[in-house]
């Protein structure tokens, strides 16, 4: 119990933090892009309800942490609440001259950019976090040299680290990319015979299959996750079967259609049994579709962990750049798919869900969090340009409107609108939970 406790209470701090750092960027986005375009922000909250902590800045700005952590607001001068509602009353006591620093009597563009800087901050937030990570973990070189060996029960002791591996019985591997491609078209052998160079020499050599049945991750809510299986887990027989490479399971996982599979697992040196049921699971495809398989959870991972160079600051902005992108596709594609019905709506996690990849993340080492927290931000940010009312995307829609006839929405206009995107909102968290509590669980 008390584990399970420890348990819970490292999934919620670490979901807080996770949280309070991508509301601060995005809230802070709104402040300071309002503050450059002449808009005065009467209040910084982090999180809701009554005030913990505030003290008010030289430009009379409050800042201020509330009591409840989920998210957060500026209100700028003119506004009535969080959502940005204008205060006719208010308004109408300003002068000209403090009418222009209120949010509704600055220029178009001035409000348009405030709107916009906060889902923009979270997705420069998503960039720099993959920038800072590729920048300090490196890149792999392209070349079949071996960086580090990984822990096996059948350690290649044939192999070292510096070899540069020239074929694959028989087939050369001239690079990197290569080496990965004959390895798939190998099979399920036990040993496999390594054509290396060392040193000044040649040499022939037997060691196991270049792709063995190891976990090179665990993913968050996963049957392996629950099963008490860790990075660095080598699966020995899965179903009664011996395991040569990771490329078996999946074919047998599939097969089991989701009945439970007995494995048996080396870990530091001992041998041990478990049993995990696979779940189904909805997958982007290289097409930018989706596919929905049974999963156990696990990724592979090589025989040996290439050497690594330091990018340049270009090639890192260009990968970083790269990811972000193709997450953000990968999640529009995937929201897409959930609205058409092609994929399962079990796919959209309220904050509970969220909790539990987050907590699961910061269990299983810094770069994962780093990682999950960039995909938070990036769709936190994204979920924002949703055009739904009390949404930042919801105003940009207003301003657009603003833009297009010359006139702002009427009051009672925005009013019925909020109301409604507020209903919006609450209706998909609640169904979120439900996914999270009953549906889904």
């Amino acid at each position: 119990m008390v584990s399970a406790f420890g348990g819970t209470a490292w999934t919620a701090l670490s979901f807080i933090a996770a949280l309070l750092v991508i509301v601060a960027v995005h809230e802070f986005g709104h402040y300071i892009v309002g503050r450059w375009c002449g808009i005065h922000a009467e209040v910084f909250s982090l999180g809701f309800g009554p005030k913990l902590l505030s003290r008010v800045d030289k430009r009379g700005t409050r800042w201020q942490i509330a009591l409840l952590p989920f998210g957060g607001y500026v209100r700028f001068l003119g506004d009535s609440d969080a959502s940005s509602r204008p205060d006719a009353s208010g308004l109408a006591g300003l002068s000209a001259e403090e009418r222009r620093h209120s949010m509704q009597g600055a220029p178009l563009w001035a409000r348009s950019a405030t709107v916009i800087a906060g889902p923009a901050f979270n997705i420069a937030l998503t960039l720099f976090l993959f920038f800072g990570t590729i920048l300090y973990t490196g890149v792999a070189v392209n070349e079949p040299v071996i960086g580090s060996l990984r822990a096996l029960p059948y350690t290649p002791e044939t192999l070292q680290v510096g070899d540069r591996i020239l074929a694959l019985n028989g087939t050369e591997t001239p690079d990197l990319t290569t080496f990965f491609k004959v390895a798939d078209k190998l099979g399920p052998l036990p040993a496999v015979t390594y054509d290396i160079q060392r040193g000044d020499g040649r040499l022939t050599v037997q060691a196991p299959h270049p792709l063995p049945p190891v976990a090179s991750a665990v993913y968050p809510e996963s049957a392996a996750l629950d099963a008490g299986l860790r990075a660095g887990d080598v699966i020995i027989t899965a179903a009664g079967q011996p395991i040569a490479t990771f490329a078996q399971l999946p074919a047998l996982v599939e097969a089991t259609a989701g009945q439970p599979i007995p494995l048996t697992v080396w870990r530091d040196g001992k041998t041990f049994d478990l049993s995990l049921s696979p779940r189904r699971r909805d997958l982007p495809t290289a097409d930018g579709g989706f596919e929905t398989r049974w999963l156990i959870g696990l990724s592979g991972g090589a025989l040996f962990d290439p050497q690594i160079r330091e990018p340049g600051l270009g090639e890192a902005a260009k990968l970083s750049w790269n990811q972000t992108w193709y997450m953000a596709k990968t999640t529009m594609s995937g929201l897409g798919h959930i609205i058409s019905g092609a994929i399962s709506s079990c796919n959209i996690s309220g904050p509970i869900g969220m909790a539990k990849v987050v907590g699961a993340a910061a269990r299983s080492g810094w770069q994962t969090f780093i990682e999950t927290l960039a995909l938070l931000s990036l769709s936190i940010g994204l979920l924002n340009l949703f055009p739904i009312p009390v949404l930042d995307g919801g105003h940009l829609v207003f301003h657009i409107w603003e833009a297009t006839t010359g006139r702002a929405p009427t009051e009672r206009a925005l009013q019925v609108l909020m109301s409604v995107g507020l209903a919006m909102l609450i209706s998909l968290m609640v169904f979120a939970m439900s996914n999270d509590l009953f549906l889904c669980s």
